[in-house]
């Protein structure tokens, strides 16, 4: 957004506008019913969790329906058919007026806005729900409004759903009682304007997949909520209010079972503490021998607030799991890794030998905490190497592992540039750029390196609590990307490492399987075969991809999920692409690993050579079907 956008706040909204009655305003609300929810569905804070947040936009805007006749303010509404209408102005206001009221926080001495209290209806018992998962793309930018605050993401959503112009969003800003309506259009500027996306089903409440909750909690529940009548018929107990401050549990939940088992896991006397000097005589090397380091590994309240969150996360927190990880309590006493104030957050690292769980408050004592799920079950030496710790201003803090001894930061794509010392205190990196949720166009993308006693690794956040490690080189015979070797290969699909954020990725390999002449003598161009391998072993994701002479960046050419292809089951791939020349004549080129002998393509373009290259005349957007067949007789299909 330009600032030049923004230089004067207009005026507040006039109120003197059309009156508008009961019946307008609630045929304005019937007609545009599923924009006004997925407005509300946007504003409201992520930290509700989906299915509330469904619940909750709903009975916010069935509540914009005035009581009595009222004022319509002059202010633009959009240029479609709801231009001119003063009902939608009326009820629009009123749905982004108790959106942003339900991200405030509580206050102590005074009672709560209806908006900030969970809806009584609309209801749905025994089931869960929420939109249905949209793509990638859909998921970072909902992970990047979720950054936001409540007006930013009121601005964005004015902007995308209503397609309002600064000036309108401005003038709906400043009628819902924005304090700072600039701000928080220059906030919102800060998120790129992928506006299509907001109409996707991932932001569709109106859209919906239903689950069942929690059947043995339900049932757990239902039986204590039995026994809590009965007592409260029988001896008129009295629930009184919190008190000031963190209570015993933090953000938890109220307990729904009490056990031996379930309160030993939930002691902070109970954590396993591993020495200091642990790692240098284990048989293992690996998250289970990383001592627990931090200022705050003596404040048992942090510890026991963390430990009950886990066990039993409340309304206020914002939960998140890489794919395939399961989040639910600790099945016994964990493991202690780090307790520690971060920048403005307290964090509690713990480890259950399947997952390594990040807890984070506000230093400041503000209510509201996040609890972040990563599995790590198997990890080797390589792959622990360093967790994240916190995340702020577009950078990221690792804690590494005891016996890394020096941490640096370097640029994929500047190989040459050598590498940036990073300090590292007591474990904790220094903080250095996070490339994963960056917003904008790729100019570079920074990775971790670490020095132990067996070399020298890359790692590079993904956006999740574990880095994922890069190495090159065939498939079962993979390095780290240590080398200068390693580092040139890796610099025209650094950026692609972007495809693959988000998605429990334990390792990506780069493969060089092949190298082509151009046919117009201009060079040769490289294929190299992408593979990001995930934690749950499911989900693999292959790129094929295509890097010409002077090109800063590869050309994806086929790409593909839960395939063994480029990998150690099956180290073979074959992949195409149309390539146009200097003179405009256009190619079909294809290359497939070493032991490739022999190319056919077939449809849209004819053509067969003996060995691993194929090199065919072509037309623009022609289609072609590639079969190879390797040296030992099996059949070799393209990669889609």
């Amino acid at each position: 957004m330009q600032s030049q956008d923004v230089a004067q706040r207009p005026a507040p909204p006039s109120s003197t506008g059309p009156v508008v009655d009961v019946e307008q305003a609630e045929a304005a609300l019937v007609e545009h019913y599923p924009r006004l929810v997925r407005l509300a569905y946007l504003v409201l804070p992520p930290g509700l969790g989906r299915s509330r947040r469904v619940l909750t936009a709903h009975a916010l805007t069935q509540r914009a329906l005035p009581r009595n006749r009222t004022p319509a303010p002059v202010i633009p509404a959009q240029s479609t058919g709801r231009d001119g209408d003063p009902g939608y102005a009326v009820v629009r206001l009123k749905v982004l007026r108790t959106a942003l009221e339900a991200g405030l926080p509580l206050k102590r001495k005074a009672w709560p806005r209806r908006s900030q209290l969970p809806p009584v209806l609309p209801q749905v018992w025994g089931l869960k729900l929420f939109p249905r998962s949209g793509g990638a793309d859909e998921l970072a930018l909902d992970q990047r409004l979720s950054t936001l605050s409540g007006p930013a993401r009121a601005a964005y959503a004015l902007r995308g759903v209503e397609r309002l112009p600064d000036e309108g969003a401005l003038e709906v800003l400043t009628a819902v009682g924005v304090a700072d309506p600039e701000g928080a259009l220059l906030e919102a500027g800060g998120v790129p304007a992928q506006y299509g996306l907001l109409d996707s089903p991932e932001f569709d409440p109106c859209s919906l997949q239903a689950r069942p909750t929690d059947l043995m909690r339900r049932r757990q529940h239902l039986k204590a909520a039995l026994a809590a009548g009965a007592a409260l018929l029988v001896c008129g107990a009295l629930l009184g209010l919190p008190g000031e401050g963190w209570g015993p549990d933090g953000a938890a939940a109220p307990p729904y079972a009490r056990n031996p088992s379930a309160q030993a896991a939930l002691d902070p006397a109970k954590l396993t503490r591993v020495s200091p000097a642990a790692w240098r005589s284990s048989a293992r090397t690996d998250f289970s021998v990383w001592p627990a380091r931090g200022d705050l590994t003596g404040d048992d309240a942090l510890l026991r607030r963390a430990l009950a969150v886990w066990a039993r996360p409340g309304g206020t927190v914002q939960v998140s799991a890489t794919p395939g990880t399961p989040s639910g309590g600790p099945p016994g006493p964990p493991q202690l890794l780090y307790a520690g104030t971060v920048d403005a957050a307290r964090v509690v690292l713990l480890h259950d030998g399947l997952r390594i769980v990040r807890y984070a408050e506000p230093k400041d004592g503000a209510e509201g905490a996040a609890l972040d799920f990563a599995r790590v079950d198997g990890a080797t030496r390589a792959e622990a190497g360093a967790v994240v710790l916190g995340r702020a201003d577009g950078n990221v803090r690792y804690l590494t592992a005891p016996w890394v001894s020096e941490a640096r930061e370097r640029d994929l794509m500047k190989p040459g540039s050598g590498a940036m010392d990073l300090t590292l205190t007591d474990g904790v990196t220094a903080p250095l750029a996070g490339p994963a949720l960056r917003p904008g166009p790729c100019t570079s993308w920074n990775v971790l390196q670490l020095t132990d006693g067996d070399g020298i690794r890359l790692l590079t956040d993904l956006g999740e609590l574990v880095p994922a490690r890069l190495t090159t080189g065939r498939p079962g015979a993979a390095r780290d990307a240590s080398g200068a070797r390693a580092a040139h290969t890796w610099q025209p699909f650094a950026c692609s490492l972007g495809t693959v954020r988000s998605a429990g990725v334990r390792s990506v390999n780069a493969w060089a399987f092949n190298e082509q002449p151009l046919p117009d003598a201009s060079g040769s161009a490289a294929w190299v075969c992408t593979r990001a391998e995930t934690w749950r072993g499911g989900g693999a994701r292959v790129l094929a991809q295509f890097h010409t002479p002077g090109g800063r960046y590869g050309a994806v050419a086929a790409k593909a999920e839960n395939v063994p292809a480029c990998g150690p089951r099956d180290p073979h791939v074959l992949a195409g692409v149309l390539w146009k020349a200097e003179e405009g004549g256009w190619y079909l080129l294809a290359a497939g690993s070493r032991r490739t002998a022999s190319i056919r393509a077939a449809g849209g373009v004819e053509g067969a050579a003996r060995g691993s290259l194929l090199t065919v005349r072509a037309e623009q957007g022609a289609q072609a079907e590639l079969k190879g067949t390797l040296k030992d007789g099996r059949s070799l299909g393209g990669l889609q």
